[in-house]
């Protein structure tokens, strides 16, 4: 029985590697068939401490991963399709190779997946223009138009966040009427750099290696034409990748996030811990992920340490 199991190796996974490999627990990581998660299918971090130059993001994941192999960690690229989760351990996963492995302590750090618009040009452009976080991408194109695709709160506060950089901000809605609360909505109305394209749909995304405008059909007058911009920034949410845990027993909120305790990694099932953004509903940055990932590690030595 392995005394530690790690599922994901984003910032999140691989930060709780190192901490974990150097107490001598010897974690396996389960990366699964996208290693590194997100943060490898964007392009330069620049919010990332101690790369003041910035740094590639899958370089970054495996830069972080290259670490915890240093100090013993082994990492293998299967997916976990199920698991039986007992309080207290042992825990039993089905390995997508048809293997079972049972661990003492479970630290999950599967990520969280942006939803998409599903429209051509949306996956080919990613990373080169469309992008899901603006925190992240946004310093990138200043004194350009850009578009934000949405009308929750979440839309509201990445538009903002983008008049800071871009030339004039574009959100387009497909309903006529926004989602984003009274007073959200109201500060991006006012702002002069922010844009309304309500009861609109985002068709396709143009441009041949970058964004170059996206193509857009109003649904009020039945009538599409290109407007040009050099990103798309998608706020239509995340779906945290938990379902075959939450199966399990482990607790979630309404969106599906992992419920933590009292600001730590644990859940509600004894020594399951998680990390990173499948229990992070607001923030979703490597950094934070990072530091989680290394507060779950701790965690679970601990747990494993007041049982022997």
């Amino acid at each position: 029985m392995e005394k530690i199991v790690i599922i994901g190796n984003g910032p999140a996974g691989a930060t709780a590697a190192i901490y974990a490999a150097r107490a001598g627990l010897k974690p396996i990581v389960f990366a699964g068939n996208v290693p590194g998660g997100l943060l490898t299918q964007t392009g330069d971090v620049e919010n990332f401490p101690g790369f003041p130059n910035g740094i590639n993001g899958f370089d970054l994941v495996m830069d972080i991963q290259f670490q915890a192999e240093k100090f013993g960690a082994m990492f293998e690229y299967e997916e976990i399709t199920s698991a039986k989760l007992s309080p207290g351990g042992p825990h039993t996963l089905t390995v997508s190779d048809g293997r079972t492995i049972e661990c003492r302590t479970l630290i999950i750090a599967a990520g969280a997946a942006p939803r998409r618009l599903d429209v051509p040009g949306e996956e080919r452009l990613y990373g080169k223009g469309v992008s899901s976080c603006a925190t992240c991408d946004g310093a990138f194109y200043k004194d350009v138009p850009v578009v934000v695709a949405g009308g929750g709160d979440s839309a509201m506060e990445e538009a903002l966040f983008l008049t800071r950089f871009a030339s004039e901000v574009h959100i387009i809605h497909r309903r006529d009427e926004l989602r984003a609360s009274l007073i959200m909505a109201e500060r991006a109305k006012k702002h002069p750099k922010i844009k309304f394209h309500l009861n609109c749909l985002i068709t396709e995304i143009v441009g041949d290696n970058t964004v170059s405008g996206v193509r857009m059909l109003d649904k009020t007058f039945d009538k599409e034409e290109i407007l040009p911009c050099s990103a798309v920034f998608t706020a239509l949410g995340h779906t945290p990748c938990s379902k075959i845990f939450k199966d399990a027993g482990i607790e979630t909120d309404v969106s599906g996030f992992i419920t933590v305790k009292n600001n730590s990694s644990l859940t509600n099932i004894p020594g399951v811990f998680a990390a990173g953004d499948c229990c992070d509903p607001r923030y979703r940055q490597a950094v934070i992920a990072a530091g989680s990932g290394a507060k779950a590690a701790m965690d679970a030595e601990k747990f494993i340490a007041d049982a022997e």
